[in-house]
């Protein structure tokens, strides 16, 4: 719960954010600052090299003695990866930034320089900060955690606000200390945003050092050696995991003219906001739910309890995307932009909320499938369904970008995920059998899909009606659920 509330609070204060950036910023601007935290999430991965699983699956698997030598490895691998990239970065940010400005301006050239530099220590601090946060996980330390969690966004609201807010405000207030600010200060310029993020990173690596208590720079080798085996086939699950979810906001740029691309995903990139309640929710119950697989498997009815979990973590996804689609009419506001034209083109990607809502259920039910390869040592098969999933991603955004633009980006995601959930659904059975109430799952989905599908695009998005239509599934829910959820009430 605390891991949960945690999260949501955090990346709610960063959603508030986002009124605000689309205030100060076009469309194109934003499908920037969109572009690089794409790149930005893709290279992460590659930085955390699978670790944090890895550490948690190693943790079991090791005598107590040796957990240690666990946490030695793979914070050394990581450090080592994150200071080759921050050095190589900086080496070739000049080129890189040349690539990324895709022939501009000199002055979009000199920005996409400074960007890659920014964004080398940003991903630097952050890939140092992997495993001491999967060791405040693993202690069961969620207080810590989450108040760590809080600080890092805390920080990043209050640099934000100076930047974009306070900063213009004392230049108009002139002075002698708006004269200066004003010579020194750039209006519009979405740099200060990646600024903020390089002090907040090193902030969070700050407060982590007390979790590098013991740490030695000594690698057994042969324990290493198991570890690499076992963390590759993740990491690159994760860079096609990756891909899937953010490779299109890359190429929308790429394969459309300038003037269409950087707004598109302008566009794109500010109403995907809209379904990061979703994506919080995900990314709370992944944080919370991992460690307990691992440390739950041995128990006798692991399995059951797996499939248990499955099924009230798609009734609450349904849940929330249902009840998203019902409000978006003032959910909308929190991209309105700064004046009626821009607030226009924010508005017009509205239409693909819906579909970006079930993408998210879909990548919610793989991780949680994902279990059965993890807690039976065939990561391999992680491997498979993202790398499949990434071809599907690459090979469809070629077609469809050009020719449909985001919409296109959202039907390749919606293919790429589903395709997922089937093969590890189907692979997971064979190979590591959970019993999951298969048609009750099924059954919610398709009524969530159905009743979504009727409050936004039937009765075009009226909030009574679509709240009304949240109430009936709910409900539902308690009719079908009422002997299992007093036998869990009775139980605590």
């Amino acid at each position: 719960m605390i891991y949960g509330v945690s999260t949501i609070v955090a990346r709610l204060l960063y959603f508030i954010m986002t009124p605000l950036y689309v205030s100060k910023y076009t469309p194109a601007s934003y499908g920037v600052f969109t572009s690089m935290y794409s790149w930005a999430s893709m290279i992460n991965t590659l930085l955390a090299f699978g670790m944090e699983t890895t550490y948690f699956r190693y943790l079991q698997k090791v005598d107590e003695r040796d957990r240690p030598k666990v946490f030695n490895n793979s914070f050394i691998v990581i450090s080592f990866l994150a200071l080759f990239f921050l050095i190589t970065a900086s080496v070739f940010s000049n080129n890189i930034g040349a690539w990324l400005s895709d022939g501009g301006s000199a002055e979009e050239t000199l920005n996409f320089q400074r960007y890659v530099q920014y964004f080398a220590l940003i991903l630097t601090f952050d890939a140092l900060c992997v495993v001491p946060f999967a060791r405040l996980r693993v202690e069961g330390r969620p207080v810590r955690f989450g108040l760590i969690k809080l600080i890092n966004i805390f920080t990043m609201i209050i640099l934000n606000l100076g930047f974009i807010v306070w900063i213009p405000v004392l230049i108009s207030q002139g002075g002698a200390v708006g004269q200066w600010l004003s010579s020194v200060y750039t209006e519009g310029w979405i740099g200060y945003v990646f600024i903020s993020n390089i002090v907040t990173s090193g902030l969070t690596l700050l407060l982590l050092l007390p979790q590098l208590s013991g740490f030695k720079f000594q690698v057994d080798r042969a324990l290493l050696k198991n570890m690499l085996t076992y963390s590759f086939p993740i990491l690159i699950a994760n860079i096609s995991f990756i891909i899937n979810e953010n490779l299109d906001k890359i190429l929308i740029p790429m394969y459309l003219p300038d003037n269409i691309g950087q707004r598109d995903v302008g566009i794109y990139g500010a109403v995907a906001k809209l379904a990061m309640f979703l994506s919080i929710f995900i990314q709370a119950f992944r944080l919370g739910a991992e460690p307990f697989f691992f440390s739950h498997a041995k128990n006798k009815n692991a399995r059951t309890t797996y499939a248990v979990i499955m099924q009230y973590f798609v009734i609450a996804m349904m849940i929330v995307m249902l009840g998203i689609t019902a409000n978006i009419d003032w959910l909308k506001y929190f991209i309105k932009g700064g004046d009626v034209s821009t607030r226009e083109e924010y508005w017009s990607g509205l239409f693909i909320v819906p579909v970006l809502l079930l993408n998210y259920v879909l990548l919610g039910i793989y991780i949680n499938l994902s279990v059965w390869y993890k807690l039976s040592d065939q990561t391999r098969f992680g491997l498979y369904i993202s790398g499949i999933g990434a071809i599907i991603t690459i090979v469809a955004n070629y077609y469809l970008i050009p020719r449909y633009s985001y919409v296109g980006a959202a039907a390749v995601t919606f293919v790429a995920y589903l395709s997922m959930v089937l093969l590890s659904y189907f692979w997971g059975q064979k190979h590591f059998p959970i019993p999951y109430n298969l048609t009750k799952i099924v059954v919610y989905i398709v009524i969530g899909i159905i009743l979504s599908y009727l409050s936004y695009y039937v009765f075009n998005h009226n909030m009574i009606i679509g709240n009304g239509l949240l109430l009936l599934f709910m409900a539902m829910v308690v009719v079908l659920e009422k002997n299992q959820l007093m036998r869990l009430i009775r139980k605590s």
